[in-house]
């Protein structure tokens, strides 16, 4: 074999020199090795698009000379993706011509310590508060320091009985659940997919969601903070639904994944709350003292933000909501039963409302309702998963809302921000469609009624609905 392989390099060996030789002056494709590192540069990157009528204007400004913030307004752009696609901007939806890309990269010491060391930039397809950690550690060579900067924001989180105050003022949740999922992606991480939804979330008028049900990828919540996104983190306690589901195994492992989301996320300043639970069957005698302890491990955990966790019982027999700090709920009337009777709704949802509060004296969210819609069926009257059908029955429901919300009814929350892919089964159609957005992010009815709402309550109190300030957020309820 080794015979072999000496004969055929010997005649396939000059005919691939001369082919390279041929291609002088290319670049062979970056790949780690024992002699060879990598730094990929995909992310985030400042961008500005040069609209002027000759498209020149960068250059003769000379943009490339400073910082390009100071150029005018800049967007933030991930890369690698198509800037047509990404944006809400109609202009950049079919602009030609030049466009800006900036981001500062540091490199690693060691690369800059040899002066010998080649470091080649190769073109393929922000301002914040910091903190900036430096560790000292004594060597044979002498003392190497490490650097590590851990954007921050300051605020604080409080409840009272009939209202969440961040940094001391009201503050009213109307936003969003969401799923990492979309297509081809699935719910792989993909910057072009989470820039889109923030950029959707902003045209919505959206100031929040809950990461139904499950952490998501830790970008989405440094995106939080950059923008301002107020962040209900839920931990991955989603199904139970059986007596046996509540016992001490369980319950350490429960324990332990709070520890390990805490952990991770309770630098974040947009995260003011934790849910240790969706639906639960907190009904059970059994779930009532799981639910305590668990709420009472994420309290001694982080005891600066409330919990809770989202349920779906009845009020008078939930065995956990005497623990929670907000009453999170979720109810489909005119979906789950009921079905096509949009005329139940108020009175359903009132007494629904009163009967938790009169019993809890806590502040309540309404955390999902919805309905599944099919995009491009209509009806009139309207009739289940046609597009009317799911805007008549957030109607219904924002008739209430708006009656509770001023005095104990603290968030909305739709259900769902996007369709997206479940398990087969009759009651699915290619997937959950409860979706004010298909799974390819274009909006369906329901969508622009959303945006109109939303808009409209952040526009009546003009404080901003948002952990932190953001940047170059025009007509934002953020800022």
């Amino acid at each position: 074999m080794a015979r072999g392989l000496a004969v055929a390099w010997a005649v396939l060996g000059p005919l691939l020199w001369g082919c390279a030789l041929a291609l002088q002056g290319g670049m062979l494709y970056p790949r780690e090795s024992p002699s060879r590192e990598r730094k990929e540069l995909d992310g985030l990157w400042s961008f500005r698009a040069d609209f002027s009528d000759n498209r020149r204007r960068g250059f003769e400004e000379q943009w490339y000379r400073r910082p390009l913030r100071e150029s005018g307004p800049t967007l933030d752009m991930p890369v690698p993706s198509s800037f047509n696609d990404i944006s809400q901007d109609w202009r950049l939806r079919h602009f030609v011509g030049w466009v800006w890309y900036e981001r500062e990269v540091i490199l690693p010491e060691r690369w800059t310590q040899d002066l010998s060391t080649r470091v080649v930039l190769r073109i393929g397809s922000a301002h914040a508060y910091a903190i900036v950690v430096r560790l000292t550690a004594q060597t044979s060579l002498g003392p190497v320091s490490d650097f590590y900067t851990l954007p921050v924001g300051i605020r604080t989180v409080a409840v009272t009985e009939s209202q969440f105050l961040i940094n001391g003022k009201p503050f009213y949740f109307h936003g969003v659940n969401k799923h990492e999922d979309a297509d081809i992606r699935g719910k792989g991480f993909d910057w072009p997919l989470l820039v889109k939804d923030f950029n959707l979330l902003r045209w919505l008028g959206a100031n929040a969601f809950r990461t139904s049900h499950y952490p998501y990828a830790e970008e989405v919540l440094q995106m939080c903070d950059r923008y301002g996104i107020v962040v209900i983190d839920e931990c991955p306690g989603v199904g139970l639904a059986l007596p046996q589901f509540f016992n001490n195994v369980s319950l350490q492992n429960h324990m332990r994944v709070m520890e390990e989301v805490v952990r991770r996320d309770k630098n974040h300043p947009a995260v003011v709350m934790w849910s240790v639970a969706n639906e639960p069957a907190s009904q059970l005698e059994s779930a009532g003292y799981y639910l305590k302890m668990v709420i009472a491990h994420t309290k001694a955990l982080d005891p600066s933000r409330p919990v809770t966790f989202v349920t779906n019982s009845n009020y008078a027999a939930d065995k956990g909501a005497p623990y929670v700090d907000v009453i999170c709920l979720n109810s489909y009337y005119s979906w789950y039963h009921d079905y096509g009777h949009l005329e139940l709704i108020q009175q359903q949802l009132t007494t629904q409302f009163e009967s938790w509060y009169k019993t809890y004296q806590k502040p309540i969210i309404q955390s999902e309702y919805g309905a599944e819609t099919i995009v491009g069926f209509h009806q009139d009257p309207p009739l289940m998963f046609t597009e009317e059908y799911q805007k008549s029955l957030l109607e219904q429901y924002h008739v209430v809302l708006d009656q509770k919300r001023r005095k104990y009814v603290v968030g909305e929350l739709i259900w769902n921000f996007a369709d997206f892919m479940t398990e087969q089964s009759p009651t699915r159609v290619l997937g959950n469609k409860k979706g004010v957005f298909t799974r390819q992010r274009q909006p369906k009815s329901a969508a622009f009624l959303l945006r109109e709402r939303y808009w409209k309550i952040a526009n009546e109190t003009r404080y901003s609905h948002s952990v932190a300030k953001s940047q170059c957020l025009e007509n934002s309820p953020f800022t």
